[in-house]
């Protein structure tokens, strides 16, 4: 029989109990995405306690943590090593507020700038321990890639945001820091920015994240390249040679990065209007200009928009997402809407039905996050 941790045992008497009395439960580390949720249900079950690195590779670039590790902690380590989490998770986290840890990454699945050059979170997911709503630890996947037969379970967990369990330990993949950086800045407006990115991406650019957004006024597209130095000086030149640009100054560019990955600029201020959401518009990246009537900030090379409108212009912005090839999610929701509010579209009947036998296997008494994000 296998012998658990202290703290994994008591997490495992908890869920029991829960599920026995159809108690909620609140999976929560930092508390760093509370914002984004609607309303905060159940009984909390803070992860924090089981914390650490427990295995780290740097030749084999793997790192397995349990998921109470502060999301910085790890990447500290990440650090010492010139390896990194190549991904970009969001942190959110404020000053003086606890921090986002590396289960609530996982499941939440966000990820920052790079997402569209390098992958996702569920892309660096080798295997993880979970805690079903039976009170049972599972393992699934390992500490390799294409270790698994069958279906990768360990990466359904990456977006589920704790509605099938609760996240006990991850191993995931990492990378090398690349040995170079830079950032172009070009004043160019929506449409010809999404047109010059289609271009450049059909060159071996080593495109590695951009943004688009109205600033101050002014129309500018902000491209981060990435990669050896030679490759990052050549693409500069022949960007800038192609596009009258200039180069910003890293010092002055990485914080602007950081802010773009955690939502903290200036754009994603809260409007005046208390009626109005962040809206979310996941689309194919070849999506031209959406024709919609609020400001957008672009990311990912035009397949991530994002903008302010209001709660009942919810049917036009999904229409828009789904001519262009995705979806809309209401991404943060006022705080003084009334009621709850539909964060995404209704699913196609068969993967509802889908979502409903996954639910219904990994946590049949319904205890878990009740209130996560659908």
């Amino acid at each position: 029989m296998r012998t658990m941790e202290p703290v994994l045992q008591s997490w495992t008497e908890r869920v029991r109990q829960a599920a026995a009395n159809k108690t909620a439960l609140r999976i929560r580390g930092g508390a760093s995405k509370d914002f984004l949720a609607q309303s905060l249900e159940g009984e909390p079950l803070d992860t924090r306690e089981y914390s650490g690195i427990t295995s780290y590779e740097p030749s084999e670039l793997v790192v397995t943590v349990r998921a109470g590790t502060p999301l910085a902690e790890l990447e500290a380590a990440l650090a010492e090593q010139g390896q990194c989490l190549a991904f970009e998770p969001p942190h959110f986290s404020q000053p003086g507020q606890a921090s986002a840890t590396v289960g609530g990454m996982v499941a939440a699945g966000l990820s920052g700038p790079a997402r569209a050059s390098v992958g996702g979170v569920r892309d660096f997911v080798l295997g993880l321990n979970l805690i079903n709503g039976r009170g049972e630890l599972l393992t699934f996947g390992g500490q390799v890639m294409k270790n698994v037969a069958g279906y990768d379970v360990s990466r359904l967990m990456v977006g589920a945001w704790g509605t099938l369990g609760v996240i006990a330990e991850v191993s995931l993949k990492v990378l090398p820091v690349a040995p170079a950086e830079a950032t172009l800045v070009f004043e160019l407006d929506q449409a010809l920015a999404l047109a010059q990115l289609h271009r450049w991406g059909a060159q071996p650019l080593p495109l590695n994240a951009s943004c688009w957004v109205r600033d101050s006024g002014r129309e500018l597209l902000f491209v981060r390249l990435r990669g050896a130095v030679a490759a990052v000086e050549a693409a500069c030149q022949k960007m800038l040679a192609q596009v009258n640009g200039t180069r910003m100054d890293n010092a002055q560019a990485g914080p602007d990065w950081q802010a773009c990955r955690d939502l903290r600029l200036p754009f994603f201020a809260q409007p005046p209007a208390p009626d109005k959401g962040l809206w979310r518009l996941s689309v194919a990246q070849t999506a031209p200009v959406l024709e919609l009537p609020w400001p957008q900030l672009v990311e990912w090379h035009g397949a991530q928009r994002w903008l302010w409108a209001p709660l009942n212009a919810a049917q036009a912005l999904r229409e828009a997402a789904a001519k262009a090839g995705g979806h809309a999610t209401l991404f943060i929701v006022p705080g003084d809407a009334s009621g709850p509010q539909q964060r995404t579209a209704p699913l196609p009947e068969a993967l509802e039905r889908i979502q409903q036998r996954l639910k219904a296997e990994f946590d049949p008494a319904g205890i878990f996050n009740r209130a996560g994000l659908n």
